[in-house]
């Protein structure tokens, strides 16, 4: 029996429950909404976002819809430092490309040296998201682009005086102008120009995904590492089983049993969501340590080894954490390393060289 069909057989009804609907579009072109006031030379381009085979449709919101000169905007302000009190950082400074747009560190040290107690997680494929930062409290890419600026242990800028130095630039104003039709910037257009350019950071052409679309075959060994993953033996698909390799819900995974950060009920105040942090994406995870919302981890074997042996058990525990109350999986150090290297079929390198992701 063919190797891929051995696969199939092993995880097609796991796969058929995640993948279901989700049918390639191949052209999702997003409508240019109109701009009052703005005199005949506005003339903006619209982007057409290309959904790659088997992702579902990306949800733009109607008052933001993307276009090629917010994009160009949008990327521009990322990598620049102007934002920032001293102008030494920008949105790249904590979301690195080479890292797929994480942060090498555990905590990400703002203008000031002062330093947060989350590890900044990776911008890939946000465009499918629907909440944002570890604890889900911004509802948009718009609204999670206005928290960094302010922030006194990040860019430490107040937004007025950020729309000032926009104002006085020799080229944002024209920018401005040529992405939204007005002059007249403020900080609602800054972040939907950063959210218009972080919506087209793509990831899909990892070994993974490609052996998904019959491109590639994968090893024995990943393919041993695949199967771990998509049954109990490794309980990784439960949470991290799409095309998009999260569910992007909120889990109490068993890194502690007393919680010195409580997640989640920061934002619901519900008792159940103590200890519960939102799913990170897989994709690009060789790329994005350290691991854990707060960086706890270094290593991919040291997050295996979490699971493997090292869970605890919480009041909020995710049901999903089946061998939670045995102490983890119990995996052996052959299963381990044959998980490991499928994980590593997740890593895209073109997301990390795309030209039109990198700073202008």
């Amino acid at each position: 029996m063919h190797i891929k069909t051995k696969y199939y057989i092993v995880i097609i009804g796991v796969l058929g429950v995640f993948l279901a609907g989700c049918q390639k579009d191949p052209q999702y072109s997003i409508p240019v909404a109109s701009v009052t006031n703005a005199d005949s030379s506005y003339n903006p381009t619209p982007y057409t976002v290309d959904i790659p085979e088997g992702f579902p449709d990306m949800q733009i919101p109607e008052d933001n819809p993307m276009t090629v000169e917010g994009i160009r905007l949008g990327k521009k302000l990322f990598y620049d430092p102007i934002l920032s009190g001293d102008s030494t950082q920008s949105c790249a400074s904590c979301h690195q490309p080479s890292f797929a747009f994480s942060d090498p560190k555990q905590f990400s040290v703002g203008i000031t040296g002062a330093q947060g107690t989350r590890n900044a997680p990776a911008i890939i494929n946000q465009g499918w998201n629907f909440e944002f930062f570890w604890d889900g409290r911004a509802q948009s890419l718009e609204e999670q682009a206005l928290a960094p600026v302010p922030n006194p242990i990040e860019m430490h800028l107040q937004w007025k005086d950020a729309i000032v130095r926009l104002k006085n630039h020799p080229e944002y104003p024209e920018l401005f102008y040529q992405a939204f039709g007005t002059k007249e910037i403020d900080s609602m257009h800054v972040v939907k120009a950063i959210a218009q350019f972080e919506r087209t950071l793509i990831s899909s052409n990892s070994k993974y995904h490609k052996f998904l679309r019959d491109e590639v075959a994968l090893t024995p060994q990943e393919l041993n590492g695949m199967t771990i993953y998509f049954t109990e033996k490794g309980d990784c698909f439960h949470c991290h089983g799409t095309v998009l390799l999260t569910d992007n819900l909120y889990h109490n995974n068993g890194l502690d049993s007393v919680f010195t950060d409580l997640g989640r009920y920061n934002v619901t105040q519900d008792p159940n969501d103590k200890g519960k942090f939102k799913t990170p994406t897989l994709i690009n995870i060789e790329l994005t340590a350290p691991y854990m919302h707060d960086g706890r981890f270094a290593t991919l074997e040291e997050v295996i080894d979490h699971y493997s042996e090292g869970v605890k058990v919480s009041a909020t525990i995710d049901p999903l954490m089946k061998k939670a109350h045995q102490g983890g999986l119990h995996l052996t150090a052959q299963e381990k390393a044959d998980l490991i290297a499928f994980l590593k079929t997740f890593t895209d390198e073109s997301f990390i060289n795309n030209p039109d992701y990198l700073a202008p």
